[in-house]
């Protein structure tokens, strides 16, 4: 399973930063390792650079072996709440899609 993050401009996109996020997500989404080919993470500021709230929006683009990517997005104020709640969401959609593979 390959995990790529990208970042807009506005946000600095640190090795540690991206260190920690890749950790997570694995560990998040280990279980679906094998049906998973490849994660990309986009971060992105609503505001720019002003101030405002929720304005951290994190995409998560899952491709699935042998099926369509799915892509989900979550907005919070830092991007460490953005990929949390993002992979909760990912991780619900990917359950769902290998759920009904299984029944079939």
């Amino acid at each position: 399973m390959t995990i790529q993050i990208n970042t807009d401009k506005t946000l600095t996109g640190e090795k540690r930063s991206s260190d920690f996020f890749i950790s997570q997500i694995t560990e998040a989404l280990q279980r679906f390792e094998s049906h998973i080919t490849r994660i990309e993470v986009h971060f992105k500021d609503e505001n720019g650079k002003k101030d405002g709230f929720n304005s951290i929006s994190c995409l998560l683009e899952a491709r699935l072996e042998g099926k369509q990517p799915i892509a989900i997005t979550n907005q919070a104020n830092t991007m460490d709440m953005a990929v949390t709640g993002a992979i909760d969401k990912i991780k619900t959609a990917i359950e769902s899609i290998l759920g009904k593979i299984q029944k079939h």
